[in-house]
């Protein structure tokens, strides 16, 4: 059964009223600094990405689990839509010191707890380049001026109907096609890619072709049919790219392949849902 982003938002929020009420008893807050999954991190139980992290001791653990089998010592993988670094860390420890981990995440929320969560983990610093970057298409496209990026258990104002999300500043963001940033850092191997950037996978994917034709990394990535819509993206299109470029794809829960017809995608995955997905070029 797929479960809505709304629905685990509001159970999300149950949990950590109990668990902030505890610890204000105790004379302490929703900000905590805690140790999970081998990494430190600065957390603010008020929000949902963090609150999971704290209470599950990771932030999508079935995503998190793939991406630790798929990454071997001396990969290079690109984290593009970083947030507060929930994936990154654990991508660097999985390349180590050998490989390299690329981070983009363009809102100023979310790109200074990446910063803050980066430096509490030393040991991961030497090999991971994060950096405040809107990916798109190339030229012609500009940095919106918010972005989604905080999903509030508490303060619910502004939020979205479907995915609860919040959105957040992009103001020290530039922008970049990924291909004009492996260009210009003269990037010669890409091995994997995560990506979730709410609906705007397929600007992403335009402007990384070439690094896609070139390397065919393996994708894990979200697929998740309204939000392309919302955002004015062809969730279709998106399915087609992908699928003309050789890849296929596969549920990270079930581990059962995923359709490529979008019309069979789209009754697959419920309205405010999405599922994520592992995709691989046939052969590669």
């Amino acid at each position: 059964m797929i479960i809505t982003t709304k629905k685990k938002v509001q159970l999300a929020a149950l949990a950590a009223r109990v668990i902030v009420a505890f610890r204000r008893l105790s004379g302490n807050g929703s900000l905590v600094r805690a140790r999970r999954g081998g990494f430190w991190w600065e957390l603010d139980l008020s929000e949902g990405i963090d609150f999971s992290i704290y209470l599950l001791g990771a932030f999508e653990r079935s995503t998190a689990a793939a991406l630790r089998k798929l990454l071997r010592p001396g990969d290079v993988a690109m984290d593009i839509g970083a947030n507060v670094g929930a994936h990154t860390l654990g991508m660097a420890n999985s390349v180590g010191d050998a490989g390299r981990v690329f981070a983009f995440e363009p809102t100023d929320f979310a790109f200074s707890k990446l910063q803050r969560n980066l430096s509490l983990n030393p040991q991961l610093q030497g090999h991971t380049r994060i950096t405040q970057t809107f990916l798109g298409a190339g030229h012609g496209q500009s940095v919106p001026a918010g972005v989604y990026a905080k999903w509030p258990l508490f303060n619910r104002e502004g939020i979205h109907p479907k995915h609860r999300g919040q959105m957040a500043t992009t103001l020290r963001a530039k922008h970049s096609s990924l291909d004009e940033f492996v260009s210009r850092e003269g990037i010669s191997r890409i091995d994997l890619i995560k990506i979730d950037v709410d609906g705007n996978e397929l600007p992403v994917l335009q402007g990384a072709l070439n690094s896609l034709q070139r390397h065919k990394p393996t994708l894990v990535m979200e697929m998740s049919p309204y939000i392309h819509a919302e955002q004015n993206q062809n969730f279709a299109e998106l399915v087609q790219l992908l699928a003309e470029l050789g890849y296929s794809f596969t549920d990270i829960d079930s581990g059962r392949p995923v359709p490529h017809v979008p019309a069979e995608l789209k009754q697959l995955i419920p309205d405010g849902a999405g599922i994520n997905v592992i995709a691989r070029v046939v052969g590669s």
